[in-house]
């Protein structure tokens, strides 16, 4: 252990003088830990947040979506399966998509229809978990069990309504059917026999699922569908993948891959968690001012030791690396301090949430403002040690000025008086 290392010890573990100096340097090390703690929790939770949305958006939806810019598409047979011989391409379905409304009694509401092959969709969409029923039902046969067609749809839609599994529902179509009376609302009773929970508010809200068949011949499509909806197997290939599709199909086929269809929510996510990480780095930086006060503080308390250690052949150098050294232990502790309290707080969040919401009796995501109904956390091993890095550099650069300062104190002049 160098002498320098060793002094600098001695002068955070000695009882000093001024009781005033020790405060401030725990008010630097409690600065710091919050600084630090604040930053790993925010980024873990900002990082889970993007996690837990993109896999929830990605459940329900696909990967890679391919249309016609024509509008409907009629020989999908065919496209199917080239898109099936596509490398990274893992299941691909089609769909059918339409607006409607849903009426039981005087309750009525707008959703988004879609229809799905059952069998092959599940290979491609995760609908959460079914609260009742089971989404396979919509592939039953009911023209010979002379039963109503089927139809899914979300736990807030079924709330909204107040529908459970077995009940008729009246679906409406906005495209009417002409008659010598003029155009009138296509309405027909579909039976609930799924009910999903996809934990994304907008989904369990708004959608409804019905057979492709079913779908076809409610919205009056015939043998169209609206598009393909397509399953990779890297996600973050989606784009490379969309590209080779589309070359494979040519005109007037086109694809999109997932990062396009949410382009603006996960570049407002991302934007966010910068902002988030630069106002809560202010918080380091208030600490770091801590420690220049504290370390001005004991140059002058320390004036005379300086003075007798210059004397003994100490150099310059050699006095502003102690109070250097002293500035980074204070630094390192509150980090430290700081790390282990930010990934025990990132890696418990549910538990701790819940005990909040228990105790204060509020929700902190409410489902109907917020994406996500719970406060999700991901903890980025990268971004804590940026954050240690960071908080490090800050605390260096906050001992610079005293260090410097008491390195540059005459023996003569300080003695003068003792």
């Amino acid at each position: 252990m160098s002498y320098e290392f060793f002094i600098a010890l001695r002068y955070l573990r000695a009882k000093r003088k001024q009781a005033f100096v020790s405060l401030i340097t725990f008010i630097s090390i409690a600065g710091i830990f919050l600084g630090v703690s604040a930053l790993i929790i925010v980024l873990a939770v900002m990082n889970g947040f993007e996690t837990d949305l993109r896999n929830k958006i990605l459940g329900v939806s696909s990967h890679i979506v391919l249309m016609k810019y024509h509008g409907k598409m009629n020989d999908y047979g065919h496209v199917k399966e080239k898109i099936d011989r596509v490398e990274g391409v893992v299941a691909s379905t089609p769909f059918v998509y339409g607006q409607a409304m849903l009426k039981k009694e005087d309750r009525v509401t707008g959703v988004v229809l879609r229809g799905i092959d059952a069998k092959s969709a599940l290979n491609v969409l995760s609908l959460g978990k079914m609260m009742d029923g089971d989404i396979g039902s919509l592939s039953r046969d009911t023209a010979e069990n002379q039963e109503l067609p089927g139809i899914v749809i979300g736990k807030e839609l079924s709330k909204n309504l107040g529908l459970l599994v077995s009940d008729t529902v009246d679906v409406l179509s906005p495209m009417g059917i002409a008659t010598p009376m003029g155009m009138v609302p296509r309405i027909k009773k579909f039976e609930v026999v799924g009910i999903f929970d996809s934990g994304f508010y907008e989904y369990d809200s708004g959608l409804a699922f019905l057979s492709l068949p079913e779908c076809q011949h409610f919205l009056n499509m015939g043998d169209d569908i609206t598009g393909i909806e397509i399953r990779v197997q890297d996600i973050y290939k989606a784009r490379e993948i969309a590209e080779e599709i589309e070359k494979e199909l040519g005109y007037p086929y086109w694809a999109r891959n997932w990062m396009q269809m949410n382009k603006n929510l996960f570049a407002a996510l991302r934007l966010e968690k910068r902002v988030m990480f630069i106002i809560l780095s202010l918080i380091v930086v208030v600490a770091a001012f801590n420690i220049i006060t504290a370390l001005i503080m004991v140059v002058m308390e320390k004036t005379r030791d300086i003075a007798i250690l210059k004397s003994m052949g100490a150099t310059s150098k050699s006095i502003m690396k102690i109070f250097m050294l002293q500035g980074l232990i204070i630094g390192a502790i509150g980090t430290v301090l700081g790390c282990i309290g930010g990934l025990l707080v990132a890696f418990h969040i549910e538990p701790i949430t819940s005990f909040v919401e228990n105790l204060f009796g509020f929700k902190i995501l409410p489902g109907d403002v917020y994406y996500l109904s719970e406060l999700p956390s991901k903890v980025n091993f990268v971004d804590v040690f940026v954050v240690m890095i960071i908080a490090m550099i800050i605390c260096f650069l906050a001992t610079i000025y005293p260090s410097w300062n008491a390195s540059k104190l005459d023996p003569a002049e300080a003695l003068r008086y003792e």
